[in-house]
């Protein structure tokens, strides 16, 4: 099989070399914190002292903590710095929005995907934003439309209009929306919005050949192929960039003779009239042939729904959500909040859906003024979010009738998602659910946390402007968490 290789993503295991990695879907790994830290029983007295004895290294001095942690059933504070204060959140921006998204939609609300008729073999595809969908709901839309008794369409439209604004927010970085984790968000998602192609080796000093997994993609793009193929043994990266009009791909880098070929994901560029070109194939493919195809709002006079597809119910889609991080499904997800307060007149849909996740958090509890948010994911660095808005949104779900699907939404230390990698061989595996959020300078963790001489724990740690790698705050971090785990009353 070969290997999965996001656009711009750093292959560790390959020594590779790439140019975006501001913020992924799933965090680098990060070893297991010293086993030293592992033995220790802490007082809630001793807390504090230890926890700044981590803080307070020469290492991190230049850094800026946010931390907050409280028992679950109270809010009695047993550690607290700058709880009040805001930091750039990330991915952990993600915990208020399916926390709202749970409160205002249910554990069962799904996203419907249409296809309405109306005679004359003219159809109409209304998508609603489902971040779900892939080419086997189309070609589950297609056999239902050959039951129906389509045997030809003259006219397959698109309407893409359900979601209202642009597809990637403004505030988002170059870097990040070219490369697959900030795929843009439109009415019409299929396959994330990702498309991808193979890099194979050829002989020794020849460019990599660049297969395209979907060939109608290829005629998208302008491909300038700067890559090489080299003797074995010599390091191997491949970067895969576009230029500001998007439309031109640069392939540059280097794989070894008879390695295996790279895959890598990138963004569709007009993502409604990618779905389009899917679908048209997918018809064909039940041959149903499609004569034209074109994007409009256009209704069809007296139509009715001839087929449908819908999501997994919210309980899944914000496990897709959270345990790994992705940032489509967030945006999705904050656009559905739309639903509960239709965008006004040159509102967009996120607009009205950041309204509504305002409004729910206020009422559980969450005090407006700890957070100022401009996006679902956290990929935006206007985001701000102080560890006690994060807090004060978790103590309020965990006494939701949701509690559990929002907690099982969560990585589990050792075991899953972002955590995976984490809290392995310590008193922290298994133990604790929590979201993290890395992007440059920025690191952040919040969750909850059974400790088994303790009780729960929900807590909040934001670092920001820190120039360290990543990997050395999550280790101070891990450390952090690790004696939370070992807490007892005493």
């Amino acid at each position: 099989m070969p290997k999965r290789i996001s656009l711009g993503f750093l292959l560790l295991f390959l020594g590779t070399q790439v140019g975006i990695t501001t913020l992924k879907p799933v965090q680098a790994q990060t070893p297991a914190v010293p086993t030293e830290t592992t033995t220790k029983s802490i007082c809630p007295a001793q807390l504090e002292a230890s926890v700044d004895a981590v803080i307070n290294r020469p290492v991190f001095s230049r850094a800026r903590w946010g931390i907050l942690v409280q028992p679950l059933s109270s809010t009695q504070i047993l550690y607290s710095r700058d709880a009040q204060k805001y930091f750039t959140p990330a991915s952990t921006t993600k915990l208020l929005t399916t926390a709202a998204a749970l409160q205002q939609l249910g554990t069962n609300f799904r996203i419907r995907t249409s296809v309405y008729g109306g005679g004359n073999a003219v159809l109409r595809v209304v998508g609603r934003g489902d971040p779900s969908l892939t080419d086997a709901q189309l070609a589950a839309l297609a056999k239902q439309l050959k039951q129906r008794g389509i045997q030809r369409v003259n006219q397959l439209i698109a309407d893409d209009t359900y979601i209202k604004g642009d597809i990637v927010h403004p505030s988002w970085q170059w870097e990040d929306i070219q490369s697959d984790y900030g795929a843009p968000i439109n009415s019409l998602i299929l396959n994330q919005n990702v498309f991808n192609v193979r890099l194979l080796p050829q002989t020794v000093g020849q460019p990599l050949k660049v297969i395209w997994t979907d060939i109608s993609e290829d005629r998208q793009w302008q491909v300038i192929n700067q890559s090489v193929t080299t003797a074995e043994n010599q390091p191997t990266f491949t970067n895969v960039t576009r230029d500001l009009k998007g439309q031109t791909l640069r392939i540059q880098g280097q794989l070894a003779v008879n390695s295996e070929p790279a895959l890598v994901s990138l963004p569709v560029l007009a993502p409604a009239e990618y779905f389009l070109r899917r679908f048209r194939s997918t018809l064909i493919a039940e041959k149903i042939p499609v004569l034209q195809m074109f994007v409009s709002p256009t209704s069809v006079k007296n139509e009715e729904e001839l087929a449908n597809v819908e999501s997994p119910p919210l309980s899944e889609l914000l496990a897709l959500t959270n345990i790994n991080s992705n940032n489509l499904f967030a945006e999705s997800l904050l656009r559905a909040l739309a639903i509960k307060k239709p965008p006004l007149e040159n509102q967009t849909s996120a607009d009205a859906g950041l309204e509504v996740m305002k409004a729910t958090l206020t009422q559980m509890g969450v005090d407006p003024v700890g957070y100022s948010v401009v996006d679902g994911s956290g990929l935006s660095r206007k985001n701000l979010i102080s560890p006690e808005a994060l807090v004060q949104t978790l103590q309020a779900m965990a006494k939701s009738p949701a509690a559990l699907v929002y907690r099982a939404s969560l990585p589990v230390a050792g075991r899953s998602g972002t955590l995976k990698s984490r809290f392995q061989n310590t008193p922290a595996e298994g133990i604790v659910q929590a979201k993290t959020g890395t992007m440059s300078g920025v690191v952040s963790l919040a969750g909850y946390l059974n400790a088994p001489r303790y009780g729960p724990v929900v807590f909040s740690i934001m670092v920001n402007q820190s120039e360290q790698p990543a990997r050395v705050v999550r280790q101070g971090m891990d450390e952090i968490v690790v004696l939370l785990a070992q807490l007892q009353n005493c």
